[in-house]
């Protein structure tokens, strides 16, 4: 077997990698016959040197690979006919934007993997960015959060070395008895956790947060269970909630009176209800004047993120009672951060975390044998049509939606 790891294409530019330099070799030890190369890249955060420094070959044409690696949305143009691809394709939820891409790789009869699809016996995702979207979002929340107030500087995660560094940049963090509430349980909400913990910000329980007060900086989290009611009771399990979720009142707002800074770290299929309307923000009991939404559906389950913004530019305003865009510090305004790549402010780190898993997880599924079904369950189309499993893109495939 030949593994190829493609250079990203799409703008702007990815240094995320699916496997790092030490990722590939341990895989090659670990299985003689399996041969990996790197496409050259000019942007990769692992260079092609350090690549080749390891015994891995670094190539222009990757063409002669049975499976391709990427990480975000592969260009049209670089799509390889017949071979099979895994990459972060963001077309499950049929978004319009990456419909010619799925047509394209359709018609050359591309066997494409999402690495979002890819998941155990019961439904949990084995591979993601999740904890470094947590760990760079709740430190981008804490650095607008100084901004706002004039209280304290952060150095931009883009611009630290890595998560040690802005762990050290954390310590110049001042709070008095500000209040943060995270929403969320997975991945991650444990970045955020992460983060708070290492800017020495003391969590809290749920009854805590909402009937004491502290005179030092606090924060809480909150997860599904915590904010969903049906007929005033919460679901009996995640499980209940997920066949069901449209049935429950989500009563996250009750935490918002208690907050300063909301930083949001769940899952939000869109059928849920929001977290709160654009109405509750005009309420004068609406206390968070900095959210942080990891999650970035626009205008979906956090109502005050009118788009995504940019590791260059993170920040922008929300006006509280004309629900548009202002500056990030505006009179009447909450300061939002949805930057929607977040990991890659950090793709060294990233790619760490991420290949570890691609490596250990998936990669020998395709030399040892699939008993669990995995790489099938996680196969949006094959041999130039859908699978079973995505057979629900079809109308979506045909531009009919």
């Amino acid at each position: 077997m030949k593994i190829g790891i493609i250079r990203e294409g799409k703008l702007p530019a990815d240094k995320r990698t699916p496997l790092t330099p030490e990722h590939c070799l341990h895989l090659m030890q670990r299985f003689p016959a399996l041969e990996i190369v790197a496409q050259t890249s000019a942007i990769r955060c692992f260079s092609d040197e350090e690549y080749a420094a390891l015994g891995i070959a670094v190539v222009e044409d990757i063409s002669d690979c049975g499976l391709i690696l990427g990480i975000k949305e592969v260009p049209k143009d670089m799509l390889v006919p017949g071979s099979t691809m895994m990459f972060f394709s963001h077309t499950i939820k049929k978004q319009p934007h990456n419909r010619k891409l799925l047509q394209a790789v359709v018609d050359r009869n591309i066997r494409l993997i999402d690495y979002e699809c890819l998941t155990d016996s019961i439904g949990r995702r084995l591979l993601g960015f999740g904890r470094y979207a947590g760990i760079v979002g709740s430190y981008n929340a804490l650095t607008a959060y100084g901004k706002r107030n004039g209280t304290f500087q952060l150095n931009p995660a883009n611009q630290c070395s890595g998560i040690a560094e802005m762990h050290s940049e954390l310590k110049k963090v001042r709070l008095g008895n500000e209040r943060i509430i995270v929403s969320g349980g997975g991945k991650v909400a444990h970045g955020v956790r992460e983060t708070l913990t290492a800017a020495g910000i003391a969590e809290v329980s749920i009854p805590e947060f909402l009937s004491t007060e502290f005179a030092y900086p606090v924060w809480c989290n909150a997860d599904i269970l915590d904010y969903h009611e049906l007929d005033g009771n919460p679901p009996e399990s995640i499980e209940a909630f997920i066949r069901n979720s449209t049935a429950y009142t989500n009563t996250f707002k009750k935490f918002l009176p208690k907050s300063d800074i909301y930083i949001s770290a769940h899952f939000w299929d869109g059928r849920s209800t929001p977290f709160f309307t654009q109405e509750d923000v005009k309420a004068d009991d609406f206390r968070p004047r900095v959210i942080a939404d990891i999650t970035c559906d626009i205008q979906g389950s956090v109502p005050t993120t009118l788009r995504s913004s940019t590791i260059e530019s993170p920040i922008y305003g929300y006006d509280r009672f004309n629900a548009t865009e202002v500056g990030p510090f505006a009179k009447d305004s909450i300061t939002i951060m949805a930057v929607d790549n977040l990991p890659c402010e950090i793709p060294a780190d990233a790619s760490k975390g991420f290949g570890a898993d691609l490596a250990t997880h998936i990669i020998p599924l395709f030399l040892d044998g699939d008993s669990e079904q995995v790489l099938e369950r996680a196969t949006i189309c094959q041999d130039g049509k859908l699978t079973r499993y995505f057979s629900y893109l079809q109308d979506y495939l045909d531009g009919k939606v």
